[in-house]
């Protein structure tokens, strides 16, 4: 039987350890898509306690203690952090299988040197090694970034964000880890919500630039976009139900636009025809700045209304939605590509019945531009668990090359998921070490390693153009 957790998790082969080992474990850690505040980073925050780090805005987590009937006062409520994290701690006890054990026990061990397992029977020791190590000047937030061997971070920005915090970060010659914004203009793009007015008046205000039709929303828009860029922003993303590719003439989108402006609803059919718009001006002026357009979809958002009236989005009610949009998702990239304006991309689909199609999709668009210029992220959000993360892999070896892939992000609010990267390469290797193993590659390192090291982070850095 093998140690829990040793430093041959998930590695069953010699061929896997060796990758691993020699290549991966050695690479720098890139996180191109995040949800780090960078107020934190740049005021250096310091964590009280370990509930601080670990249950604060973290759905992941909150979703399970629900599932094990943890009254709301626990998770989101008014509990004491003390008591919240003793029912993560009986939760998480429960978590075979679930990635969120294999996450926290790496946390565990590299950041707290528990070598343990949590229950709730030790939790109390646990809390209290914890916190103990976080009065510990090497666990402020861009310590704990600096020991995880970061070099780059981009988070998720709005259009109308100052990116005060970035400007900061970046003069601040003590720190060299960067950290840059990615644009997220879903708010400008959400054209059927009830505060849609109330953004553009905000964003009307930052641009400079009256938004009152939408060729002025998108001129609004390119103003920001131009900011962000000279702040460095090499990566956008968007938030989609799906793409519906929903063509309109410019009249009727204008047309849309002022129904919405002056206070009306707009209908289905006419929300998707607007997002359409957006999506293809936006997309337009991301290949004229080489900008990488990243799409996250397939997510049916806030079902649980009673909770969401109570705790607002993001909060632990979405799920996977089973619609399939690949006709839709390669009409709406041709209509790019048909201007010769396709920017790079990164299609991520919460559905991991996508995989297939989006390898499908990734191979018509593919062209000299970019090494492999069109991506299948990696899997997301509901799919980033060892199956999920190896049949993603698996199809998009079969379907494509997997050696061009971009390998790993966090896609989180804490400064200790990094551990995440490892989890990635240490499934990455292991798949790979079977297939060697098994007579399907040849057991050539140097060929190999190169490939981990690449997917682990070299990918990355070159498909964005990031300055490492």
């Amino acid at each position: 039987m093998k140690q829990f957790m040793d430093k041959d998790f998930i590695l069953t082969t010699q061929t896997a350890q060796t990758l691993y080992h020699d290549f991966a474990a050695k690479m720098p850690v890139l996180d191109y898509h995040c949800h780090i505040n960078p107020k934190e980073i740049a005021e250096d925050r310091k964590f009280e306690n370990i509930t601080q780090v670990w249950l604060g805005g973290d759905h992941y987590k909150w979703r399970q203690m629900r599932s094990n009937g943890i009254d709301e006062k626990y998770i989101t409520g008014d509990a004491s952090d003390r008591e919240k994290f003793q029912k993560w701690a009986e939760t998480l006890e429960k978590a075979i299988g679930n990635p969120l054990y294999h996450w926290s026990h790496l946390e565990l061990q590299r950041y707290f040197g528990y070598t343990g397992h949590l229950n709730g029977e030790n939790a109390e020791e646990v809390w209290n090694l914890c916190n103990e190590k976080l009065q510990d000047a090497s666990m402020s937030a861009r310590n704990i970034i600096k020991q995880s061997n970061v070099t780059l971070i981009c988070t998720t920005d709005d259009p109308i964000d100052s990116l005060e915090w970035h400007k900061a970060i970046a003069e601040d010659k003590s720190f060299d880890v960067q950290v840059l914004p990615a644009w997220r203009p879903d708010k400008a793009m959400n054209i059927e919500k009830p505060d849609y007015l109330d953004y553009l008046a905000k964003l009307s205000d930052v641009s400079g630039v009256k938004v009152n039709s939408f060729a002025s929303l998108i001129e609004s828009l390119v103003v920001r976009l131009d900011f962000f860029a000279s702040m460095g922003c090499k990566a956008t993303d968007h938030a989609l139900e799906y793409v519906m590719y929903q063509p309109a003439s410019e009249t009727e989108i204008e047309a849309i636009f002022t129904k919405r402006a002056a206070g009306s609803a707009v209908t289905r059919i006419e929300e998707l025809q607007f997002k359409t718009a957006f999506m293809l001006a936006m997309g337009k002026e991301y290949h004229k700045r080489n900008m990488a357009m990243q799409l996250h979809y397939g997510c049916k958002r806030d079902n649980n209304v009673f909770r969401f009236n109570q705790l607002g989005p993001d909060t632990g009610f979405d799920c996977i939605n089973n619609f399939a949009p690949s006709a839709e998702m390669a009409d709406f990239l041709n209509a790019l590509n048909a201007t010769d304006e396709l920017p790079k991309t990164i299609l991520y689909s919460l559905n991991p019945n996508d995989n297939a199609s989006i390898g499908t999709i990734l191979g018509c668009f593919q062209d000299s531009s970019a090494v492999g210029k069109i991506q299948q992220g990696s899997a997301w959000w509901f799919n980033d668990h060892k199956t999920g993360m190896t049949d993603q892999m698996i199809s998009l070896a079969n379907l494509g090359l997997l050696g061009n892939f971009i390998g790993m992000l966090t896609d989180s609010r804490s400064f200790l998921s990094y551990t995440r990267h490892e989890y990635f390469r240490r499934i990455l290797c292991e798949l790979i070490g079977n297939w060697v193993e098994n007579g399907e590659y040849p057991d050539d390192k140097k060929v190999l390693g190169k490939m981990v090291e690449n997917i682990s982070y070299n990918n990355a850095v070159s498909y964005f153009g990031f300055d490492l």
